[in-house]
């Protein structure tokens, strides 16, 4: 593959919400087609679990549409992380691919906290259910221990469908970066607990994200359309692939917010932050194999929460009634992580409806965002991906809230689809940096951000507790 030549890229964009497949055009720097789905978990079975062969061909049948209305020169992927396949010699499943939502692992927590190594060493705070993917084996290896023992190899969930596509295995860094227990972003290396759990001959070969694992198998390219020699990118982790981009374009210090069912901030070129595993902070590795501050929430997932079927517009009126009645959501709506995993939300003064409850949702993600940033001791410029890069009251909260320019970049030219395509090739000339969002009223909003934050600050224990 010559990166060079290489212009439309297929993006298979599996997100824990909805599962994508984008054509980006490399050389306009933007997704020109797109087909999504919902992503529903299996509640049948031993355990939920991720519809794997549903996925499967949503894949299939996308790359043929797409194929029928366009060149496709190359195949990438990126999904959600705290997700992997225990395949077999043949490549079949030994066990569903465990939706890390499940709470099965917190059921052996004390044990696999006997033998998890220290966040020093892995910069992987500990977390519920199976967000660690080390918490997952251990669930998996101790409850099903017959299944487990068939298993040949474990593959994180970007290259468990590079394997599908090509029948090449490999490992890859920002996935086994990605809060997992696993690896050692200091050293580049799998961390002790592989060694001392005898899984590290479970993990293929590392390979880099952007390498070429192959072309796609023969019984692919027959089933898409596809040519037969079209080459398939390793894959990468989807914070990473929005964060790819910006690495270009921008010179440090920034830091980049990618949003979707988690909102999760990464520091680049700032000053070393003493980071908190206790507040869901963490470090990430990006698509170079360089460690990355980081911290996250499950702001996609709160938004729903609180908005339900509420509109998701607002007014100047409904900003200034927000503002001047100060009406504001506490954290957490999504315990369990976070910066503040441990508090119940509340709010304060009326619960608000209409355009004034979108307005206080917006400035809660921004808040909670600003707190993210803080912890990870972020500087520079803030970019926005993903749907928040069109939430005006949050570009505006979250500047005033952090006193630095915000800048709201939707999927055109960068985006998670675009950062995984940059694996399979260049875009020509890169995309500048977008410009920074205006802010609307930034003395009142810097007034309620400090009453937001002495607010939270003066419950030191959860209501309830």
């Amino acid at each position: 593959m010559n990166p060079a030549e290489t212009r439309h890229v297929a993006v298979i964009d599996i997100g824990k919400t909805n599962a994508k497949l984008a054509l980006v055009d490399l050389k306009r720097r933007t997704e020109i087609a797109a087909i999504r789905q919902p992503n529903r978990p299996r509640t049948q079975g031993p355990y939920p679990h991720h519809d794997v062969e549903a996925l499967w061909s949503f894949v299939l049948d996308g790359l043929a549409t797409l194929r029928r209305d366009h060149p496709i020169d190359a195949v990438s992927v990126t999904t959600h992380g705290a997700t992997a396949a225990l395949i077999d010699r043949q490549g079949d499943l030994v066990l569903p691919v465990l939706d890390y939502e499940h709470e099965g692992p917190d059921d052996l927590r004390a044990d696999y906290e006997a033998i998890r190594p220290p966040f020093a060493e892995t910069g992987s705070p500990r977390l519920p259910a199976g967000l660690n993917l080390g918490a997952q084996i251990f669930w998996l290896q101790q409850t099903f221990p017959d299944a487990f023992a068939t298993a040949h190899a474990f593959l994180t969930y970007p290259q468990y469908w590079t394997y599908r596509l090509t029948g090449v295995v490999a490992s890859e860094a920002t996935s086994l970066g990605c809060h997992t227990d696993l690896w050692n972003p200091q050293s580049g290396d799998f961390s002790t607990l592989a060694d001392a759990a005898g899984w590290r001959k479970l993990f293929p070969p590392l390979r880099r994200a952007g390498a070429v694992l192959g072309p796609v198998l023969p019984q692919i390219a027959a089933r898409t359309g596809l040519d037969p020699a079209t080459p398939v990118v390793c894959g990468i982790h989807d914070s990473n692939a929005s964060l790819l981009p910006h690495l270009e374009t921008r010179k440090p210090p920034f830091a980049v917010v990618s949003t979707g069912t988690w909102v999760v901030a990464m520091a680049v070129g700032s000053g070393k932050a003493v980071l908190d595993p206790a507040r869901d902070t963490l470090i990430n590795v990006n698509a170079h194999s360089d460690p990355v501050a980081s911290a996250r929430f499950m702001g996609g997932r709160e938004f729903e929460t609180v908005m339900k079927d509420a509109e998701r517009r607002s007014n100047d009126a409904d900003l200034e009634d927000t503002l001047s009645q100060s009406i504001m959501l506490l954290p957490s709506v999504q315990q369990g992580s976070g910066p503040f995993p441990d508090h119940a939300a509340e709010w304060l003064g009326e619960e608000p409806a209409g355009g004034r409850r979108y307005v206080a949702a917006s400035f809660y993600l921004a808040l909670m965002t600003a707190t993210c940033l803080d912890l990870i001791g972020a500087d520079g410029a803030i970019v926005v991906e993903g749907p928040f890069a069109a939430n005006a009251p949050y570009l505006s909260m979250l500047s005033a809230a952090t006193g630095r320019p915000v800048a709201a970049q939707e999927e055109d030219g960068t985006g998670t689809s675009v950062g995984a395509a940059l694996l399979a090739g260049r875009a020509t000339p890169p995309a500048p940096p977008a410009p920074a969002a205006p802010i609307y009223r930034s003395a009142l909003l810097r007034q309620y951000a400090e009453n937001w934050r002495s607010s939270v600050a003066a419950r030191t224990t959860p209501p309830g507790r």
